[in-house]
């Protein structure tokens, strides 16, 4: 499998849509794809490790030739660091229609986060929700909007209200488990959903 890095080579943005029944569940469920790392277009993204504190931890995005991307790096605790993270910047999404976030990932059995923001600036508040992920395994993760938690540099800010979903501006993904060593999350795609996925952890997701 040959892969490629991403990060800052993909000039502008990338959002692509579709509606799509989700197979063996008793309700329908709409889904809005916005990133298929499978398209020519993956969107503008940007590694923020925890370099920008005096950390050394590392990371890389590199697509694939089997559609997808690798989320890969190393995380270091040295230096009060232990974080790593990839990001995408749209001009704006309103997701006011959907639950929730779908993710379709393979791990390591490691815990990572979703992090979304509605400010389209480097540094601020960023909205997370963790996920666990199996080892070696393709999973179907739904993650509801009214769990994310705001979070600015490790810490809860005050006064700040539920995420917004009908101004999202970047959303990414990052590790922060407090575990040196090695990590790799293999991603498919990220979609909007209504309803959580029951659907089976398949390669071809059928």
């Amino acid at each position: 499998m040959t892969s490629r890095t991403i990060v800052a080579a993909t000039a502008g943005f990338f959002l692509f849509s579709a509606v799509t029944q989700l197979p063996t569940f008793a309700q329908e469920a709409r889904m809005q794809v916005l990133i298929d790392f499978g398209t020519p277009q993956v969107g503008n993204w940007t590694i923020v490790n925890d370099g920008v504190m005096g950390g050394r931890s590392a990371s890389d995005l590199e697509l694939t030739d089997a559609g997808t991307v690798i989320f890969s790096g190393y995380l270091s605790l040295e230096n009060n660091g232990g974080f790593a993270s990839a990001r995408a910047i749209f001009d704006r999404l309103d997701l006011t229609d959907f639950a929730g976030m779908a993710l379709r990932v393979k791990g390591d059995g490691r815990e990572y986060q979703l992090r979304i923001r509605t400010s389209g600036r480097f540094d601020g508040v960023s909205y997370s929700s963790g996920f666990s992920t199996n080892d070696g395994e393709w999973t179907e993760v739904f993650l509801p909007f009214s769990e994310f938690r705001p979070t600015f540099r490790g810490r809860v800010p005050r006064g700040m209200g539920p995420l917004d979903p009908s101004s999202i501006r970047q959303i990414g993904f990052l590790i922060g488990d407090k575990t040196e060593g090695s990590f790799q999350l293999e991603i498919s795609r990220i979609s909007a959903a209504t309803i959580e996925q029951p659907t089976p952890n398949s390669p071809d997701g059928s």
